[in-house]
């Protein structure tokens, strides 16, 4: 029978699945109920192997084909969702006070769902296909607390694929592109001392607030200002906590911060941009300032064969038209640059449609688009084939 008409016989079921796993939404290191859900499917789709607990809630299906070869490779879907209070109606909405799959988890773990039951049922590849289904992408590195327990050493994958819905894309098209594809992630704290005193009396004080105010303005400058206009980055203060009373002058004011970029020198410009902005407005002002920089997520950069083969998997699936090459990069971020690290591979998008209200990822009204769930599964389900064919 052929891909896409048996998955839609499915389709009923994956649905099932989907709106489980979004009523029942947990964050990271803490999707107990979730894991258990994905592991009691994988058992009953007789999986060769399964593997769980790695790195507390990560679980890892081995699926061999029915044709002998020593190749394999690596497919990737996250389990966790967010601290978000859902603001939608469905019967399905979050049963989870404050937590919400708010970013499309929920989508991501029922395509590779699905794809497993196909490929644990009809085995028409060569070689072994490792499903990983991997615990808080969001802010706390699950990937790399997996890799750190031996993921790669244990499951050796020759290249490892992940894949994200994206809301704003025509529903079902599948975007792919070479090279940088998601940014690195980083945080700074930059606290600013000064000499507190009488809100009456600001002559007598050496104002943190004031100096951390003008540094707002000038370090979201360092991209227009220091960068080559061609480099991409971002500089974005998100946070400033100073004072406790009205009518205090406080000792410090703490700035916090996200910085994006794709690349080593960019990073490090930015970084000194930073402490020289910083020293020379706190000199100016009679303050003093201590900088925490805080390396997060690195750019989530795409092999180029893998990426061919990705684009193969793709044309298999869906038309010509909706198959979206090199399209610009996003300077969101994703843990997944860490498993590219370990080995080479490819992080496509798949299109989410403009969503109800053309709501985004991280928004109380977003909601994973069910219409693509076949389209998703299939391009898994091609990418071994292209792959690990027979």
């Amino acid at each position: 029978m052929p891909l896409v008409e048996t998955l839609s016989e499915w389709l009923d079921e994956f649905k099932e699945w989907r709106h489980e796993i979004h009523a029942n939404p947990e964050t990271a290191f803490e999707e107990n109920k979730t894991s258990a859900f994905v592991a009691e499917k994988l058992k009953s789709f007789q999986v060769d192997e399964l593997h769980t607990g790695i790195a507390t809630t990560g679980i890892v299906a081995v699926i061999r084909g029915k044709y002998k070869s020593d190749d394999s490779i690596a497919l990737r879907a996250d389990l966790d969702a967010l601290d978000i209070l859902e603001k939608n109606d469905f019967d399905y909405s979050s049963k989870n006070h404050g937590k919400m799959h708010a970013c499309g988890h929920d989508g991501h773990t029922t395509m590779l769902l699905a794809a497993a039951k196909y490929l644990a049922k009809y085995r028409e590849f060569s070689g072994t296909v490792f499903c990983i289904f991997q615990p808080a992408e969001e802010n706390e590195g699950g990937a790399g607390y997996m890799i750190d327990e031996g993921l790669f050493d244990r499951f050796p994958a020759k290249r490892v694929y992940g894949m994200h819905n994206w809301p704003g894309q025509k529903a079902g098209s599948i975007s792919i592109r070479t090279g940088p594809v998601m940014a690195a992630a980083d945080r700074f704290d930059l606290v600013v001392k000064g000499k507190g005193g009488h809100a009456a009396m600001p002559h007598l004080t050496n104002d943190p607030l004031i100096t951390a105010t003008h540094l707002v303005t000038a370090l979201q400058q360092i991209h227009s200002r220091s960068m080559n206009p061609l480099e991409q980055s971002v500089v974005s203060i998100t946070q400033i906590h100073a004072g406790e009373a009205y009518n205090v002058i406080p000792d410090e004011a703490v700035i916090r911060a996200s910085v994006r970029t794709f690349k080593k020198d960019v990073k490090e410009l930015i970084v000194r941009r930073i402490h020289e902005i910083s020293k020379g407005i706190c000199e100016s002002n009679n303050c003093s300032y201590e900088l925490e920089y805080r390396e997060g997520y690195p750019p989530t950069v795409n092999d180029k064969e893998a990426a061919a083969i990705s684009t193969k998997a793709a044309l298999a699936t869906i038309s010509k038209e909706d198959v979206l090459l090199d399209e610009p990069p996003s300077l969101a971020s994703e843990d997944f640059g860490m498993m590219l690290q370990e080995k080479p591979g490819c992080y496509v998008w798949l299109g989410n449609g403009p969503g109800e209200s053309g709501c985004m990822l991280h928004n109380p009204h977003y909601d994973f688009n069910d219409d693509v769930i076949i389209t998703g599964t299939s391009y898994w389900i091609n990418l071994v084939l292209e792959e690990l064919p027979a």
